[in-house]
């Protein structure tokens, strides 16, 4: 009788640390975001911030190529850029420069994921009907482009905007390989 005593108790005990370690493991989980940064890569995290195609294929029809862009296509670069784990720091070579307005965008995948706050960066020729003008921030605008699953097709808040030169870039470091990533605006990249 007291050997099953002493493994019901052991159980017991067993059961209460599992318990508590969930506890405490879900609530570090769960924390509020402290930064609009935190809650940018939490945003990014919830929907797969990782889900960027491997390749991101050309740039958007009507882009106006950069004539003399600080960084020049094939120049080795470090992004400081931290759109996503990994980036900040990564070496890369520019594979292509563009004049335009560049917008940080928050929208609801139309996949049905997590809402993505101020989501870095689309293109005023990945914006349905953005015309010619830059758009005011708080403005709405449809998403053309497909960076991430559920981006195309969803109705977006302009954040804020730039008119830096921006870039596309190929990254390759043990974080992530990826060809013509877009976007990567100038003040996010530093000579190697």
């Amino acid at each position: 009788m007291t050997h099953i005593r002493t493994v019901a108790l052991a159980a017991a005990a067993a059961v209460s640390v599992l318990s508590l370690s969930a506890c405490s493991s879900e609530s570090a989980d769960t924390a509020a975001p402290t930064t609009a940064e935190e809650q940018d890569h939490q945003a990014h995290e919830a929907h797969g911030g990782h889900d960027h195609p491997e390749d991101g294929g050309p740039a958007p029809a009507g882009i106006e190529e950069a004539a003399n862009p600080k960084f020049p296509v094939g120049a080795e670069v470090i992004l400081t850029a931290d759109h996503m784990p990994g980036m900040d720091g990564a070496p890369a070579t520019i594979s292509g420069a563009y004049n335009t307005y560049t917008y940080a965008v928050t929208y609801t995948p139309t996949d049905g994921g997590e809402k993505v706050v101020n989501h870095k960066w689309v293109v005023r020729e990945e914006l349905e009907g953005a015309g010619t003008e830059r758009l005011n921030d708080g403005s709405s605008a449809v998403i053309l482009a497909e960076h991430m699953s559920g981006m195309q097709g969803a109705e977006a808040t302009i954040e804020s905007s730039t008119d830096e030169t921006v870039y596309m870039v190929d990254i390759d470091s043990p974080d992530m390989t990826m060809k013509r990533h877009k976007w990567v605006v100038e003040s996010e990249i530093q000579p190697k």
